[in-house]
């Protein structure tokens, strides 16, 4: 058996002396353990089918000689490349920090790499890195896409795939279930005396923004609120700064927005106009990415377990990997309204 190293060739050894650590190959790390090149080969794709004192030996050489593999040279004869892609919506909202971080966490776990690209709110770029992506990893993840579900799943026909924060049949998906956390976001706003409610949509394209109004008007119409539903420009702080004047004349006394981002947007030109909060107006975002709590006051919002989101995507798409079924339903993981000081008794 023979092994693909960094340089892409394994035929003959190469003349280098041990200080030269620069594309090293098995048959280097042979003469330096003093072992068969098969056998360093056996210790380095599949440990366990040497005995443990001569994988440390094999193992000791390989970081003396800064020995890399190359993942797609591995591939050509196994198909695998050990990596998985994940593409987000927007790689500089904190909301996917989270979800990235737990990818990756759980992927390195199992021995696989993760790449990452984004699609910036663009259906359109979206499927292209998909398509390009999926030439070169072994499985792939979408997070909060925004392409449609028959590109979805054309791309689930081609390669495993799975799906956070959308929820698309014959796919498997981790959804946070935001029903729990917008019932107690709303019940909290209307025991401080509010009676009408906006919501500050997200992109046209999401799928969650949708599923967040619905939560809203369904806990809204419970209490006995009145809810009106806003658009905004873009899903950020700039965007939120840009619906302060809508939000005004709706009459709302309180505010549910899509993400945190905008709620913190919102906040700054409200406060800028000087209004009040939480005295005249409350606002509650949404994830409770990092830094909702850096604000004046600290942003209450309904909290989404984001790295558990990656976990169980990266989970999912590896068990499929490995030949096991995916969960015939989406998986789904709970929100919780976390209360700081933007929201609270309405006083004017």
């Amino acid at each position: 058996m023979t092994d693909v190293t960094s340089t892409g060739t394994a035929s003959t050894p190469t003349k280098r002396g041990r200080g030269d650590k620069s594309s090293a190959t098995i048959y280097d790390i042979a003469k330096l353990a003093g072992v068969n090149p098969s056998t360093v080969s056996r210790a380095l794709s599949k440990p366990g089918r040497v005995s443990a004192k001569t994988q440390k030996i094999i193992e000791d050489a390989a970081a003396e000689l800064n020995y890399q593999v190359n993942p797609f040279a591995r591939a050509l004869p196994t198909g695998r490349t050990q990596t998985i892609g994940l593409i987000v919506a927007d790689i500089t909202n904190p909301t996917f920090f989270d979800i990235i971080r737990g990818a990756e966490t759980t992927g390195s776990a199992r021995d696989y790499t993760l790449v990452l690209a984004e699609s910036a709110e663009s259906p359109e770029t979206e499927v292209t890195a998909a398509r390009r992506l999926l030439s070169t990893v072994d499985g792939l993840i979408l997070a909060s896409p925004r392409m449609d579900d028959d590109h979805i799943r054309a791309l689930a026909a081609d390669k495993p795939v799975a799906v956070i924060n959308r929820e698309i049949q014959g796919v498997p998906c981790v959804v946070p279930d935001v029903n729990k956390g917008i019932s107690e976001a709303v019940r909290s706003l209307a025991a401080n005396g509010h009676e009408k409610l906006a919501y500050v949509a997200g992109p046209k394209q999401s799928w969650m923004t949708a599923r967040r109004w619905e939560g809203v008007k369904a806990a809204a119409e419970w209490s006995k609120l009145s809810a009106v539903r806003l658009e905004s420009s873009k899903p950020t702080v700039d965007g939120g700064r840009q619906v302060a004047r809508d939000v005004l004349d709706s009459g709302a006394t309180a505010v549910i927005t899509y993400n945190d981002l905008l709620a913190i947007g919102l906040m700054q030109e409200l406060q800028a106009g000087g209004m009040r909060v939480p005295d005249q107006i409350s606002i509650v975002g949404f994830d409770d990415i990092f830094g909702a709590d850096f604000t004046t006051p600290a942003l209450t919002t309904v909290r989404s377990p984001l790295g558990e989101c990656g976990t169980r995507a990266v989970t999912i798409l590896l068990d499929m990997l490995q030949g096991q079924d995916a969960p015939s339903e989406a998986v789904r993981v709970e929100t919780e309204l976390v209360v700081r000081g933007s929201s609270g008794r309405l006083l004017a």
